[in-house]
């Protein structure tokens, strides 16, 4: 990658979204929507809080948007890319993606 290059990372479900006027809370640690759902679907509330921290400190920015759709919700990490040590480019292949990478 040349000097100023970044790698665009987008996730996107079909959930029920997140609010435009939540975007900013749900970053917070041990926050959660409450939707009207069952609490009992797992989680504590730190996912974003952590992925936005890992983010800030590899120098990158978060953002959340609506899904193409309308139904869900986007998330978009944009990353600073850097050389290998090695000048090796990795890749990982399908199979070695956990499912969840697979949606």
């Amino acid at each position: 990658p040349g000097v100023g290059a970044y790698h665009l990372v987008t996730v996107t479900d079909d959930g029920p979204g997140v609010p435009v006027a939540d975007r900013e809370r749900v970053f917070g640690r041990f926050t959660r929507l409450d939707d009207g759902r069952a609490r009992d679907d797992g989680g504590a509330g730190l996912g974003l809080a952590i992925v936005r921290e890992l983010v800030r400190r590899a120098g990158g920015s978060i953002t959340l948007t609506d899904a193409p759709e309308q139904q869900g919700l986007r998330v978009c990490l944009l990353l600073p890319a850097l050389p290998a040590d090695d000048g090796q480019t990795l890749t990982a292949r399908d199979g070695d993606l956990p499912p969840a990478a697979h949606h």
